[in-house]
Parts: structure tokens; C-alpha cells; sequence
């Protein structure tokens, strides 16, 4: 992938943990649903990294069959 193909699906998964973050409580939750909601936001988050940054090569590798 190229930088600005990663930088737009970066973008996105932002906005994913943006709108997922709107339906967390502020403060320690309290039940499993906003346990989930919180890990939905930290995936999303930790996506967006790999997304921008790559740091493991891996969604830059391009694999080449014959």
C-alpha cells in the first residue's frame, strides 16, 4: 500500500474509535457491554497505528506470485 492509501484507511479507523468513543461512560466501566465499547476504541486505535505508522512491514509488503 502506499502512504496515502495508508494515511486514508489510518484515517478511518480513527473515526471508527471517534464514534465509538462517543458511546463510552467517562470513568472505569461498570458492565460488560462497556468493556467491549472500550475494546472496540483500543482495537480501533491499535489499527489505525499499524494503519500509519507500519512499524512490522506488513501492510506495505507486497507478495509477488507467479
Amino acid at each position: 500500500m502506499e502512504l496515502r492509501q495508508r494515511l486514508i484507511v489510518g484515517s478511518l479507523w480513527i473515526g471508527v474509535a471517534a464514534l465509538m468513543a462517543i458511546t463510552v461512560e467517562p470513568g472505569v466501566p461498570s458492565s460488560v457491554g462497556g468493556v467491549a465499547r472500550l475494546f472496540a476504541v483500543v482495537m480501533a486505535l491499535f489499527l489505525a497505528a499499524v494503519y500509519v505508522i507500519d512499524p512490522w512491514n506488513v501492510v506495505s509488503r507486497v507478495h509477488v506470485y507467479n
